[in-house]
């Protein structure tokens, strides 16, 4: 009996998730660290009559990096890790060092201006706060859930969902770029349907989508593994 009530209460724990909803966005959400400097120095630079140079390099080393995170992938964490240090060594050479230096002749050290209004920061912030919200709008008539029985890809307010048995399912998460990880935790998942293969290029929290993607198919072949007996 003791052995029974182990197997039973072993089987009671195996809570799967009822449905796994997974969602691919567009690249632009990695620009959301541009969206929020370009608010925070807009309300800085509210403050002061005359527009502050420090505030105009810190937007333009957070608009490098951004456009660095989307431009190209980088998959290997020691390389990541040398090229980043890279970047912010020549950022800061090339933002604070040399304007004082290279630029003396024409330019008095200390006048190095890049002249980022505050009309500047906030229309930024409003060009990449509407693309954000686009994005994530997308995300909400296009996506996927995973469901106990089949597989659904809704496209659309009024589209049918496309469907797919979840018996042959197979899946594979990928990390492909490192930065897209730090940010955001994201990743990419392949998804085969049998005879159809689906990727999802990216999908923030993927770890733990593929976490919860495992434990519901892992439990579906435990179901069917118990009804073939």
């Amino acid at each position: 009996m003791s052995e029974e009530k182990t197997s039973e209460e072993k089987k009671s724990e195996l809570t799967p998730e009822e449905q796994v909803i997974i969602r691919s966005y567009s690249k632009v959400i990695f620009f959301y660290p541009l969206f929020i400097t370009s608010l925070v120095l807009g309300v800085i630079q509210l403050f002061y009559d005359e527009t502050l140079a420090t505030l105009g390099f810190i937007w333009m080393i957070v608009f490098f990096i951004n456009l660095f995170v989307t431009a190209f992938n980088i998959s290997s964490t020691k390389f990541f890790v040398l090229v980043l240090s890279i970047i912010i060594v020549v950022l800061l050479l090339v933002f604070f060092v040399l304007p004082n230096v290279a630029f003396t002749v024409f330019i008095p050290p200390g006048e190095f201006n890049i002249e980022m209004t505050m009309q500047f920061y906030f229309i930024s912030a409003a060009i990449l706060g509407f693309m954000l919200l686009l994005a994530f709008l997308e995300t909400r008539i296009n996506f996927w859930k995973l469901e106990r029985n089949e597989l659904y890809h809704e496209q659309g307010i009024f589209a049918e969902a496309d469907r797919y048995p979840v018996r042959d399912l197979r899946f594979k998460k990928e990390i492909p770029d490192v930065f897209e990880y730090l940010i955001l935790r994201a990743g990419s998942i392949t998804l085969q349907t049998g005879e159809e293969t689906f990727h999802l290029d990216t999908v923030p929290n993927v770890t733990d989508k593929e976490d919860k993607i495992d434990r519901l198919l892992s439990h579906l072949s435990v179901e069917v593994d118990e009804i073939d007996k």
